[in-house]
Order: structure tokens, then sequence, then C-alpha cells
């Protein structure tokens, strides 16, 4: 919350909490502050999460997480409308873990809450593939997976790419919706 704190203070509009709420003050610092808050699905720390991760269920479980802290991200005042959750693609998941859950989007949308994936570059690309890719290699195959995550009705991208990034989302956006607008 304290990173947040000074983030916001210099004019961010929105905090990426990768806990989800695991600092207690975070809701009630964004809650008060107006910004919108992205919650993103991670099992165990950044230095446990690969260390055998393991899931019954993985869309039902994360899906249920990012729900009970959406839920609390509310009762601290956060607007609904405010709030964005993530699965943490790459964050304590298998290879088989971060396909059930790009192909489970359409679960974690039936929470009414926006849902970004962040699959941009990961390793599980090469790991499915089998072949020794550079980061921006990774570029044109995490535009297949953005577009098909948003016709399973993901409403937000993380990419590094930012230029393909854009073109893919609108191309894949015009696909699923039927429309054009926005692409003049």
């Amino acid at each position: 919350a304290e990173v947040a704190a000074a983030a916001l203070a210099a004019g961010a509009a929105v905090v990426n909490d990768v806990t989800a709420l695991g600092d207690p003050a975070m809701a009630g610092l964004v809650a008060s502050s107006g910004a919108g808050m992205v919650l993103m699905h991670m099992l165990g720390t950044p230095r446990t999460m690969q260390e055998d991760p393991h899931y019954d269920d993985v869309v039902n479980e994360v899906g249920a997480f990012l729900e009970g802290r959406a839920s609390e991200a509310e009762a601290a005042g956060m607007a609904p409308d405010a709030i964005c959750i993530d699965p943490g693609i790459g964050f304590g998941k298998t290879l088989e873990h971060n396909l059930a859950l790009l192909a489970g989007v359409p679960h974690l949308t039936a929470s009414g809450y926006p849902v970004l994936i962040g699959a941009s570059r990961k390793s599980w690309i090469t790991m499915l593939l089998g072949e020794d890719l550079g980061p921006e290699e990774r570029d044109p195959l995490t535009v297949a997976a953005h577009a098909l995550a948003i016709a399973g009705g993901a409403n937000v991208i993380r990419v590094h790419d930012v230029v393909m990034g854009l073109r893919s989302a609108r191309i894949a956006d015009a696909i699923v919706r039927g429309s054009t607008k926005g692409l003049d």
C-alpha cells in the first residue's frame, strides 16, 4: 500500500495489485483515492509461485478467489466498475493451468468484472511450442492468445509491443462485436 500511495500521489489512475489485497491497507487506500484497481491471482509469492503449483480446478478456484477479493474491495468502498480481475497467467501456473485459464475466460467474465489477460511474451508460449524463442519473437504468438481471450470476453490485455497489441485487439474486437466503431 505504501508504494501504491506514492504512485497515486504522483498521478496514477489504476493500481495493479499482484497480491490481490495481500496488503490489508490496499483496498481502503485505493477506494479513498477513487482510482481503479486490478486484482491479480498469484499462487504463493514470486519466489515460490512456480514450485509445483497445484489446483483441482484452476478456472473455478482462480475465479472464486478473484470474486472474493473483488467483494472485499467493494466492501472497502471501491465501486464495482473500478475493479478489474486478472487470472495471473504465468504466476503460479503450469502450462496446462495457463491454457485452461485462457480457455476459461468466459467463466471469469461471468463474474461481471472486467477481465484482464496478460499473456504477453510469457514462457508458457515457448513451452507449448517446444522452441527457444526470444521475447520479441513471442509477440505474434501473444497476439493469437490475446485475440482468443478477447473472443472469450476479455476486456483488457497487457502487452509489451503496444502497437501490435492495440492493432490486433482492435481487429479481434471488431470481429467479436461486429463493429468498426473506433477503427478509423
